[in-house]
């Protein structure tokens, strides 16, 4: 019979997710910029969508593969750390150059080429160094400490985001410049990543040194494997497919949902600010497109406006993540919390102020809140045997997919729908968009068992 898993001090839970907080800066930057940097490298709204593809593929490779080999990991620096300080070394690296790609003397095709090989570094990077955290919950903290590890981790993430979201701001405030010639990314978007650099090191440095993974014998103490899986062949990840718990399957396609949304915010909320919010002018391209001008000083301090936006969104996560454990039913406070984020995103059709959309942004932070923290309690805790680290991979995979689906038909459904020859192209439609898909999550939810 399996021990228990011992009480751990709230410090400990803390040290075990504090490179998270460095981790998701990181990864805040990314999701506020990338589309800033690329339209600012030259491409047009019905292009952007593609570069968002790279970042979940890379995630469904990357972050199973982790999961799997750190389940047969054992060396004297830990089980999963190996893998989080090799992920934030790369991170790092990729973090001082990626926003460079239009100050090498690259043409165009060149600097898009470059930014889309750093952007998949970067991701590929983030995922190693992010999944760790995760896995380490379930490796160390017992069943009634899970939902607080997790909530820890989920304040973190948020707080991380907010610091990552408001850089380039304060940078612009602090008189560092905000605009920069054509095709040049401003310094307050470098800036902000190296400053984000840095700090991830130092975190991941921070609980490289504070948490002690179990050893080998005294981890299967706490989580024995069945004696039949040594007789067997070591199952591959298709095999575990088809054994995986229904809360696979059907959290998964709540996830689909709910990450196809964010993806269309990541992508098309620079552009709905920038036109909506913030009046930047237009230009006509080459091929007699019309899009934003992105060297203009108000598509610029849109995108700063946006990191105050999402970080508006982060406020609201930490503040309705205190709210959902009041909720007596998972599917109550799951449900509730995307239909508030389905709302947000349908309010920015309307609301053309820059301080209007703090609220619309603090309801879709209510849905991030529920995406954070009731997928994994509901998933991990009809997770048992010795691969949970594979299996946390794997469910990674219904976080990848539909931002993969959506970042693939996402230019395809603005252009044939939504957009006119001549006409700028409506990005605050996608917006609306990311409100249905939200709406329609928050009906999947029903189809959850959460007790297995």
């Amino acid at each position: 019979m399996a021990k228990q898993l011992p009480d751990l001090k709230f410090s400990q839970l803390i040290n075990i997710s504090f490179g998270f907080f460095g981790v998701q800066i990181a990864y805040a930057l990314q999701s506020a910029n990338i589309s800033r940097i690329f339209a600012t490298l030259g491409a047009d709204p019905h292009s952007l969508s593609f570069f968002w593809l790279l970042p979940p593929i890379m995630g469904m490779i990357v972050q199973p593969l982790v999961g799997k080999y750190s389940d047969r990991t054992w060396t004297r620096f830990g089980r999963r750390i190996p893998y989080l300080f090799i992920g934030a070394i790369v991170a790092i690296l990729v973090m001082c150059f990626l926003p460079n790609a239009g100050s090498l003397g690259l043409s165009v095709g060149q600097a898009m080429v470059f930014g889309a090989v750093m952007l998949m570094l970067l991701d590929t990077s983030i995922n190693m160094a992010m999944q760790p955290f995760k896995m380490m919950v379930g490796d160390m903290v017992n069943e009634k400490q899970k939902t607080t590890a997790y909530s820890i981790q989920s304040f973190l993430c948020n707080a991380g985001s907010v610091v990552g979201f408001l850089f380039p701001f304060l940078f612009a405030t602090f008189g560092i410049s905000g605009t920069a010639p054509t095709g040049v990314v401003p310094d307050t978007v470098k800036f902000a990543f190296y400053i984000g650099a840095a700090i991830l090191i130092l975190c991941v440095i921070y609980t490289s040194i504070m948490v002690k993974e179990y050893p080998p014998k005294e981890y299967n103490e706490y989580h024995p494997v069945d004696p039949k899986e040594h007789e067997e062949k070591e199952p591959g990840m298709l095999e575990l497919l088809k054994k995986a718990p229904s809360t696979f399957w059907t959290v998964g396609l709540v996830q689909f949902f709910c990450w196809a949304a964010f993806m269309y915010m990541w992508t098309y909320t620079n552009g709905t600010v920038a036109h909506g919010a913030f009046d930047a002018p237009t230009k006509i391209t080459e091929a007699g497109a019309v899009v934003l001008d992105t060297a203009s000083q108000q598509y610029q301090d849109a995108g700063n406006w946006v990191g105050i936006l999402f970080a508006v969104q982060a406020i609201g996560s930490v503040f309705w993540a205190t709210i959902i454990p009041r909720f007596k039913s998972n599917k109550v406070a799951y449900t509730v919390s995307l239909i508030m984020g389905g709302i947000g995103f349908i309010s920015t059709y309307f609301i053309h102020s820059q301080y209007g959309l703090f609220a619309s942004f603090l309801l879709i932070g209510a849905a991030w809140a529920a995406m954070l923290a009731l997928p994994f309690t509901i998933f991990t805790n009809s997770l048992k045997g010795g691969h949970v680290g594979t299996y946390l991979g794997l469910f990674n995979c219904t976080i990848c997919v539909p931002q993969i689906i959506a970042a693939a038909i996402g230019g395809l459904i603005l252009k044939v729908f939504f957009t006119k020859p001549g006409v700028l192209a409506p990005e605050v439609d996608m917006l609306v968009l990311a409100g249905v898909l939200l709406i329609l999550g928050s009906l999947a939810v029903w189809l959850i068992k959460d007790h297995e």
